[in-house]
């Protein structure tokens, strides 16, 4: 399945957009949102494979908003104005909708998005194999893979498109590209928690923890986000006396 979501700041078009992706069987419904700055705190906790994107919005336009993203998911804009065709084609876009559109139009422009989606996924690396009944991962860096326990991870820090695994037996962190998201779904959520947008942190090394930062038993500090703080407020309150 393909991760979606909509954005855009009218209710009914957004409405519209919801229904419409529901019609397609190889799309996933994973969020709707009223702005930019809403897609970009979803973007932050979840896996998006693509986004229906409308272009003119207050705060944040579509087109700047993904301009700021690092790694951006696949684009369709969606607009009622169509000089911005060639400007959406320019950074990458997927396909541009119209509005007004019809549901045969989004159904012909969902099958490019699925189009690339395949081709992307043949084409991509395979930077993480877990291995379960091994307890360990598999990570590919440097042109080779390299066998991670679980239990000698002490913390993971994203950066932009790479993240940085730091581990007990490796002086150097190991560099892999993968996003924080992808990573964390490999994980068992029972023993890793993602704290903060840019980490991941084994529960099991949190040495103590403060109102914007935790420290691990190496002494490293860890900045918590506000995205993650409930969820971790919640595993201090069920293991605490």
């Amino acid at each position: 399945m393909i991760r979606v979501i909509a954005v855009d700041d009218e209710p009914l078009a957004l409405r519209q957009l919801e229904t419409y992706i529901s019609k397609v069987p190889y799309f996933e419904l994973t969020g709707t949102c009223r702005s930019a700055l809403e897609a970009r705190a979803l973007l932050d906790e979840k896996v998006v494979d693509a986004m229906f994107l409308d272009i003119n919005m207050p705060d944040l336009s579509g087109m700047e908003f993904v301009r700021l993203l690092d790694n951006p998911p696949l684009v369709v804009f969606t607009t009622a104005y169509s000089e911005y065709a060639v400007e959406g084609f320019r950074v990458d876009a997927v396909d541009y909708l119209l509005k007004p559109f019809s549901l045969a139009d989004f159904l012909k422009t969902s099958d490019r998005v699925k189009a690339r989606y395949e081709a992307l996924q043949a084409s991509a690396p395979a930077p993480v194999a877990a291995t379960p009944a091994e307890d360990s991962l598999f990570l590919r860096t440097d042109y080779k893979s390299v066998r991670v326990k679980l239990d000698e991870i002490r913390y993971v820090e994203s950066m932009s498109e790479y993240i940085k695994v730091y581990t007990d037996r490796e002086k150097s962190p190991l560099i892999v590209l993968l996003g924080l998201k992808h990573l964390i779904e490999k994980l068992p959520a029972d023993r890793f928690m993602r704290v903060h947008r840019s980490f991941i942190v084994p529960l099991r090394r949190i040495k103590e923890v403060g109102k914007s930062e935790l420290v691990l038993e190496d002494g490293s500090v860890v900045p918590i986000g506000d995205l993650y703080r409930q969820e971790l407020k919640d595993y201090l309150s069920k293991n605490s006396l």
